[in-house]
């Protein structure tokens, strides 16, 4: 799977989450973690969704060569959000019906824009060409 296409699933994902949470915040975190919304909740909740959605947008390929802005964007959202989704099931007691689900698809998402994020920060922030494997 190319850098090109990881960058785009891991878009989609953030774009879509944003639309959700945009739309119905109170429905997004039930199903993530199982627990009520207040009013100030759903206020910052959309601002989140707003957040995710921008982030997505921003970090949409648009050439054949993914920038290390985007890359390095998208696997420290990703490696993030899969530890502290994780740590809301393990420590925080939260069990929505896609905590786990959300927790491995970031961690997945992560794990393949790791090496991508590494090699474009070479390249671009140290010009060190890295060898092919």
């Amino acid at each position: 799977m190319t850098t090109r296409t990881v960058a785009a699933i891991a878009a989609v994902v953030e774009m879509t989450a944003g639309f959700a949470l945009i739309a119905n915040p109170s429905f997004v975190v039930h199903l993530l973690i199982g627990a009520p919304l207040s009013d100030g909740g759903i206020a910052i909740g959309r601002v989140g969704g707003f957040g995710l959605l921008s982030l997505g947008l921003a970090c949409w390929p648009s050439g054949a060569v993914v920038s290390a802005q985007v890359a390095l964007a998208l696997f420290t959202y990703n490696l993030f959000a899969a530890f502290y989704i994780g740590s809301l099931g393990v420590v925080g007691g939260f069990a929505g019906y896609v905590l786990w689900p959300a927790c491995v698809l970031h961690g997945v998402l992560a794990l393949l824009l790791a090496r991508p994020a590494y090699q474009a920060v070479r390249r671009e922030w140290f010009g060190v060409q890295l060898p092919k494997i």
